[in-house]
């Protein structure tokens, strides 16, 4: 069984060069706090590792930077970068990831302008390079790719799309036939595996109230599904529900004697009678099928105000909709996020890294607090790890296991930086 160290999780991310940030570094544990100002580069360095995950899933740079990244890859180049002879610019960012093979770097320099494409990239573990890409003829879309092979031949050498992570295509080139290439596949896979566990996380309230099919029980990003992912996980885990409608009395206002799924009738009413059978259904593994009121096509989530009768989430305040879906992901994992995890490991030997820009949008520091004491078991057991972007990190102080770093604080100001006025 693999243990909650040997797990492969992201434990630094390193800007050299990307949007506001030059030559930084940041440091994660499992559950950090990015603090600042606005336009202090707090969301750039959730975007960077929201891009690297993309770029392990397999997805090309065009697609990545295109979605993941706000202003696209052109807005990716520091404003003070200059273009060389060619009129290139770019961008550079890297990471390390910890797990049995040890710390593994991964760093990719990125061409934005003319073209957009991978120009260099390096991967590092174990005292050796283990992978090396560069640019050689810019007029082919490919980069020239040499990984340590430790054979009769000290690497391999071959050609490789520039518009791909190399890394992530290594599995497919290596054959694993030498001490070296094994160790290759090995570094690899611990960073593809932590990578694609990345799973950003921006709820949006207006897109959570309208009542959507019952069998769309993966929670994307926007917790669009809201309703249909608490329809399943009501069905399936009484503990984590429990969990949850815990987590929701102690901040939301009261009552709150549960959250269960109501069929939605067409036109998106609540259908009369219809209390608890989504639920019944999804637990049975009839969802969407025939139940004793019917089939179940559609459904709406609902809070048990007890005395007051069932709420539906559609007549909750942007506030309490953010907190719901926040507090779902950090009960749950890779079987109920939308998040393409790696196929050759058990979910239980993943670990999620979630993503919340902007975590204190519209919440209280008491819906806060209750987030990372949520946060705090899931980290412990290594399922989720947490990195979250808040203006002032006021409400985490004396919360154990949680590391807040804070951006835009000024340097300390040395004897010669001083600019003398004397004259």
């Amino acid at each position: 069984m693999t243990s909650i160290h040997d797990r492969p999780v992201v434990t630094e991310l390193r800007l050299s060069a990307f949007k506001s940030h030059r030559g930084a570094s940041f440091g994660f544990g499992p559950i950090t706090l990015l603090s600042g100002a606005s336009g202090t580069g707090k969301s750039s360095v959730l975007e960077a590792l929201a891009a690297l995950g993309r770029l392990a899933c397999g997805d090309g740079l065009d697609e990545v930077f295109g979605s993941a990244v706000r202003g696209g890859a052109a807005a990716c180049v520091p404003q003070d970068a200059q273009p060389d002879a060619q009129g290139r610019r770019g961008f550079r960012i890297g990471c390390t990831v910890t797990g049995p093979v040890g710390p593994v770097r991964l760093d990719v320099a990125v061409q934005a302008e003319p073209t957009l494409r991978i120009v260099g990239e390096r991967l590092t573990g174990a005292g050796e390079t283990l992978l090396t890409t560069a640019l050689r003829d810019p007029e082919r879309r490919t980069v020239q790719a040499a990984w340590h092979t430790a054979g009769l031949v000290a690497v391999t050498r071959a050609p490789l799309p520039d518009d791909r992570l190399a890394t992530a295509l290594l599995p497919l080139r290596v054959a694993g036939r030498t001490d070296g290439q094994r160790l290759v596949l090995a570094a690899a896979e611990q960073m593809v595996v932590a990578l694609r566990g990345v799973f950003p996380i921006a709820p949006r309230p207006e897109l959570m109230r309208a009542p959507v099919p019952v069998g769309d029980g993966r929670l994307r990003a926007s917790c669009d599904n809201l309703s249909a992912v608490l329809a399943r996980t009501e069905g399936e885990c009484g503990t984590r529900h429990a969990a949850l409608v815990n987590a929701v009395r102690a901040v939301c206002s009261p009552p709150v004697e549960g959250i269960t799924a109501l069929r939605a009738a067409a036109g998106g009413e609540v259908a009369p009678g219809a209390v608890n059978v989504v639920s019944a259904a999804c637990a049975s593994g009839t969802s969407g099928g025939s139940v004793a009121s019917g089939p179940v096509d559609s459904v709406i989530a609902a809070v048990d105000r007890g005395p007051l009768g069932l709420v539906p989430v559609d007549r909750l305040g942007d506030g309490e909709l953010r907190f719901l879906a926040l507090a779902l992901v950090l009960l749950t994992g890779p079987g109920v996020l939308d998040v393409d995890t790696s196929t050759e490991l058990l979910p239980a030997s993943q670990v999620l890294t979630v993503l919340g820009d902007g975590l204190d949008h519209g919440l209280d520091r008491r819906q806060l607090g209750e987030l990372l004491r949520l946060a705090g078991p899931a980290a412990e057991r290594g399922h989720i790890r947490l990195l979250g972007t808040v203006q002032d990190a006021g409400f985490a102080e004396g919360l154990g296991g949680v590391s807040v770093t804070a951006l835009g604080v000024p340097r300390p100001r040395r004897r010669e930086d001083a600019v003398d006025q004397s004259g």
